[in-house]
């Protein structure tokens, strides 16, 4: 790996929109694509089709301003900056092949759904109270609103789907990579995220007592990303397959109804994948990344579909996005359980993550993909594998990691919780 230096000077035009100083961070945008009149109708329309924020005619204004705007002057930077933060907020492309799309596309189905004859299969909280395997209410001493606690054989089977995740990913030879939980601002918004304004999913953490621009991270696509910031690899090394367990962090929250219990959580243990490539071997590397979440997925029994989404559900970064929704019997419909997303060179531009082509530096490409996000794969491996008999059936993969037992039952050695009131 090869360290791309922060500092340089470039004697372009387009160098100057881009130099970067020891105060601000500026990221590479490919103002030949979005300043170009010529593809101004296409950015609009691609805006509109992705439900995103941005005005591209604001952008070609002052990008013209920039151009006649002398590098010495005064007010250049202050130009310049108010560009790339327009420039910032416009989508990345979108794949020509889901800009039609209205609705998600469903690209396959895996695995029927499995036949109740015996009893009405019950959801994931009235399973989990019958056999004292969770505790979700009444939080309030210790992590609060929208949290859990997993007991007994149930913290073993999640720990099981990690094990089981990552054995499957050393196998396909990602690197396993142990990332930090906390990142800066600059990091977060280059990969797309949204922080300081009033729908932020970010928790960040008080400036007074931990420093400035601090946050809890979403992923850890993030941190993944962040450690690749500012380097250039060998085209010969690419591409490169990164893999990390991290807890995720998310202040979002949600009154829907299909989102009840610990299906939308503000904090959550999750086996992400990330990679590096090319921009001819992107577009392989999704599929790749799809078929690999297929692979872990199937043999654990729950029926599922693979979606191909349309524009309005790719967010920012994305230029083509699959998701994998689960069948969830006990709720009795389907619900997201990972995606895989293909971000071209959006988060590369925004980090500066290059790679050496015919000796010429490029932007590399970036993707990533849920290998295991741990509430939503509880939901669906318990609904779809409950007992009427009130065990849970352990799917057979999993059973080795579960020192080869093939059923969950009620949690005895942890004692019902009941909290008493307290007099102050």
């Amino acid at each position: 790996m090869i360290f791309y230096p922060l500092f340089r000077h470039l004697t372009t035009l387009k160098s100057k929109f881009i130099r970067l100083s020891s105060t601000a961070f500026v990221p590479d945008i490919d103002t030949n694509y979005y300043c170009n009149t010529e593809n101004a109708m296409e950015i609009g329309n691609n805006i509109k089709l992705r439900k995103g924020v941005g005005d591209i005619k604001l952008v070609m204004e002052m990008y013209k301003v920039l151009k006649t705007t002398p590098i010495t002057d005064a007010s250049y930077e202050t130009v310049r900056d108010k560009l790339y933060k327009e420039l910032s907020c416009l989508p990345n492309k979108t794949h020509p092949s889901v800009l039609k799309n209205l609705e998600p596309n469903v690209v396959r189905e895996i695995n029927q759904k499995r036949d109740f004859q015996e009893h009405t299969p019950l959801e994931f909280s009235e399973i989990t109270r019958r056999l004292n395997l969770v505790r979700t209410d009444k939080l309030g001493n210790t992590c609060g609103h929208k949290s859990y606690y997993f007991l007994g054989e149930l913290a073993e089977l999640e720990e099981a789907l990690i094990k089981y995740t990552v054995n499957k990913l050393l196998q396909e030879n990602f690197k396993l990579v142990s990332v930090p939980d906390i990142l800066p601002s600059q990091v977060l918004k280059s990969c797309g995220m949204t922080v300081n304004n009033d729908r932020t999913q970010i928790y960040s953490l008080d400036p007074v007592h931990h420093g400035p621009d601090l946050y809890l991270s979403g992923t850890a696509e993030m941190s993944l990303a962040g450690l690749l910031m500012n380097t250039k690899h060998s085209e010969k090394n690419l591409p490169m397959k990164l893999a990390a367990v991290s807890r995720c962090f998310r202040a979002e929250t949600s009154n829907v109804i299909e989102e009840r219990g610990i299906y939308r959580v503000h904090q959550f243990t999750k086996v992400e994948m990330f990679a590096v490539t090319t921009p001819s071997q992107s577009e392989s590397m999704l599929e790749y990344l799809r078929t690999t979440q297929e692979e872990l997925f199937s043999p654990l029994g729950f029926s599922m579909k693979v979606l191909d989404m349309p524009p309005h559900e790719l967010g920012a970064p994305a230029y083509r996005k699959y998701d994998i929704e689960a069948w969830m019997p006990g709720r009795k419909n389907y619900g997201e359980i990972s995606s895989c997303s293909n971000c071209t060179d959006y988060q590369a531009r925004r980090l500066h993550i290059k790679y050496v082509h015919n000796g010429v530096d490029d932007y590399a490409h970036t993707l990533n993909g849920t290998a295991c996000a741990v509430p939503r794969m509880l939901i669906a491996l318990l609904e779809t594998h409950q007992d009427p008999k009130g065990k849970i059936y352990i799917p057979e993969v999993l059973q080795p990691y579960m020192n080869g037992r093939k059923y969950i039952v009620k949690n005895n050695s942890v004692p019902e919780l009941k909290l008493m009131k307290i007099k102050r």
